[in-house]
């Protein structure tokens, strides 16, 4: 598959990122390009008959009782980016760019937006040949749409605004003329359509949700290791337990984390070494189990988002115009604060995990994790920073849906700052993926000191991709070195990949 047909309705996430990371091409199929040139007439006649209808012929926001002539149409459209355009901080970067671009495609071939085939096609054509437009981060509402950013995403089709093409940052101009794509000027409602909605904040949640969905398979991969290297209780997995407490995450656990570590002769049974294991081990399921039962229902959410229309107005089927409040972004809102809240929980208790790993005083291994102690620190720090991690998401995991600051002399009184909670959710994400890559490594090091077992059939493949990158630790090293490995194999999926040539792992 090396064109991704779009429609408005068939994206899902496996597209989305063969799109933003393979960098496949899109093609709007046949069927939509019909549904586009119908919603496009419609516009066209609402200008021919001179009709009152906001955003092609009225102002925006508090200015929507202001009737514009039809001479000044065209100019309205070009004013209302370069206004919009006042985003700040620092660029999104090129996937997510990339994913924003492809949603908004998507959302406009659903053929409710009243946009020109051409005007389309230009950024179908800038996705294709890499012209990815210089979008600061900083400054949606997350209501109205992500305006603000969308609005940059746009200039450089009208040859304004910084691109950049392969690879090198540069006027938007400049970066049309090489790739060859013809600048546009903008029509009745183009600039609105191209504005008005919730893709910036879909696309940076879509991407850290597809990244979040390997971030639990990984969890379970590190607790299995670590249950192993402590010499856990496999008892607290039995099915018979959460088969009386049903929760779908729950049950997948537990089944996993049996599969992970079968055949292995580290785990022990109920009363052999103990009678309980501490919470951090024994409550895996129930712990893991509601992270992705509130990464299933973000899914959900997402799905239906990136396959709907999200601006304002809507150009129906009918030939009506109807002005709503369908770019409000409090569905995504709600669901990315929701996404960051469940990840932040996988480095809380994983972070614990890695505690009992190298507290000489919590196990029966050597302290920190190392010969020579007092000489060599061992992997001491390594929990000292995976702590700040946490401590930093659970500020990052106050939600950002509970504000709303009214804007647009209050005609935009409530907004739903969902692109703040996609970031958030984004910037907690790869801080559990290095608590996690710290608790695996850990892992690792602390069943090396351990002689005459054998892992599981899962963790055996776990084990040997992290040794194939990180040897064992016999006196201080330059610790981030060996923990930016170990991200690496996880942010490449290598060691999903190895585990699941063996035990598939389920959410």
């Amino acid at each position: 598959m090396n064109i991704i047909e779009v429609d408005g309705n068939g994206l899902d996430l496996e597209k989305i990122i063969l799109v933003v990371r393979k960098g496949l091409k899109v093609e709007i199929t046949k069927e939509a390009r019909e549904g586009i040139r119908e919603s496009r007439k419609i516009i066209e006649k609402i200008v021919e008959e001179k009709k009152v209808v906001y955003g092609v012929t009225t102002g925006f926001g508090k200015f929507a009782d202001v009737s514009i002539s039809n001479k000044d149409c065209k100019s309205l459209q070009k004013n209302l980016i370069f206004s919009h355009a006042c985003g700040t901080g620092n660029l999104l970067s090129q996937e997510i760019v990339r994913g924003v671009m492809l949603l908004r495609i998507n959302a406009l071939c659903k053929g409710y937006s009243g946009i020109s085939e051409e005007t389309l096609d230009t950024l179908v054509n800038m996705l294709n040949k890499g012209v990815h437009p210089c979008i600061p981060e900083k400054g949606s509402l997350g209501a109205s749409g992500d305006l603000a950013p969308l609005s940059h995403m746009v200039l450089p089709m009208l040859g304004e605004g910084e691109a950049e093409f392969n690879g090198k940052i540069m006027p938007g101009k400049e970066a049309m003329e090489r790739a060859g794509i013809p600048t546009i000027d903008l029509t009745y409602k183009e600039g609105l359509a191209l504005i008005n909605g919730t893709q910036v904040m879909t696309a940076i949640g879509a991407i850290t949700l597809y990244d979040a969905i390997d971030i639990c398979k990984i969890s379970d991969i590190a607790a299995s290791l670590s249950l192993e290297a402590l010499r856990g209780i496999k008892d607290a997995y039995d099915e018979r337990i959460h088969s009386v407490r049903p929760y779908s995450g729950q049950i997948s656990t537990a089944d996993n984390v049996l599969r992970l570590v079968k055949g292995s002769t580290y785990v022990t049974s109920q009363g052999e070494l103990r009678v309980q294991d501490a919470y951090t081990l024994r409550c895996v399921p129930q712990v893991h189990g509601a992270t992705k039962d509130a990464i299933n229902y973000v899914k959900e959410k997402v799905l239906i988002e990136i396959n709907s229309v999200t601006d304002n107005p809507i150009v129906t089927k009918e030939g009506h115009v109807i002005s709503g409040g369908n770019f409000h972004g409090q569905p995504m809102a709600l669901a990315f604060d929701f996404m960051g809240i469940a990840l932040a929980e996988v480095a809380n208790i994983s972070e614990r995990r890695l505690e009992r790993l190298i507290n000489y005083q919590l196990n029966d291994l050597p302290a920190f994790l190392v010969k020579n102690g007092g000489l060599n620190s061992g992997f001491m720090i390594t929990q000292y920073a995976a702590a700040s991690l946490v401590s930093e998401n659970k500020i990052l995991a106050h939600p950002a849906s509970v504000d709303s600051i009214p804007s647009s002399a209050n005609q935009e009184d409530h907004v739903s700052m969902g692109t703040i909670a996609a970031r958030k959710s984004k910037e907690i994400l790869e801080n559990v993926r290095r608590v996690l890559a710290t608790e695996i490594m850990a892992a690792c090091q602390a069943l090396d000191f351990r002689e005459g077992f054998v892992l599981g059939e899962g963790t055996q493949e776990a084990y040997n991709v992290v040794r194939e990158s990180i040897d064992f630790i016999e006196e201080d090293k330059i610790m981030y070195k060996e923990l930016d490995k170990c991200t690496n194999i996880l942010k490449d999926r290598s060691i999903i990949e190895a585990v699941e040539k063996k035990v598939r792992i389920n959410i």
